[in-house]
């Protein structure tokens, strides 16, 4: 079988009900958005009486909160689709498993690395580490949380041997690079006013 005919037989199947492509997209659009607002005006530390503290607490929950809700929405979205043959092979689950493991330990060893704080962006809110992170799993890649998410999408997709779930998981990959073309720069941006100003401060002495 060649490449053709896979993705000849696959792309009938991959029809997807809209609220998950949306909640995917929206997700991350709505999240940055809301970042970039807190940072210029603060709103979310005014809803809290200025407490830093608990407004990134909230944007926490909510940030997990929608996560659940996406994959929750991806779940149902592979259920009702079609699978593949190819899917289906017996080490197919090998490597879904495999990856849903990974994709775990990256999630969860980056937010113990960062804390919540660090890990649900405090950074917007002026709640800056002291010095960037550099143990495991920032010494495989800068954003083990979005890639170990990803993994954990196209495991969940080869699982259920659902060619809609790694459209999908592609989907939310490109979400989450469109993200860090953000938030990267941005939060490089924040941490070198910081320093720029410790060294006003110091000459200001």
């Amino acid at each position: 079988m060649t490449i053709s005919d896979i993705a000849a037989t696959v792309s009938p199947h991959v029809k997807v009900e809209f609220p998950t492509h949306a909640q995917i997209l929206l997700t991350g659009v709505i999240e940055r958005i809301r970042d970039l607002i807190e940072y210029h005006n603060k709103i979310l530390t005014r809803l809290f009486n200025g407490n830093s503290q608990r407004a990134c607490y909230a944007l926490a929950l909510t940030i997990f909160s929608l996560g659940l809700f996406r994959d929750a929405l991806f779940e149902r979205a592979l259920r009702s689709q079609p699978t593949h043959p190819l899917l289906l092979q017996p080490m197919v689950p090998y490597a879904a498993y495999g990856l849903i493991a990974l994709g775990n330990l990256l999630v969860l060893s980056s937010t113990w690395a960062l804390g919540i704080t660090g890990t649900y962006l405090g950074d917007y809110f002026g709640i800056l580490m002291d010095e960037p992170v550099t143990s495991f799993p920032f010494n495989i890649t800068g954003a083990p949380m979005y890639y170990g998410s990803t993994m954990s999408f196209v495991g969940t997709a080869l699982l259920y041997g659902r060619p809609a779930g790694l459209v999908l998981a592609l989907e939310v990959l490109c979400v989450y690079l469109i993200a860090l073309g953000f938030e990267d720069p941005f939060t490089s941006e924040i941490y070198a006013k910081r320093e720029r100003e410790r060294k006003e401060g110091k000459k200001a002495r």
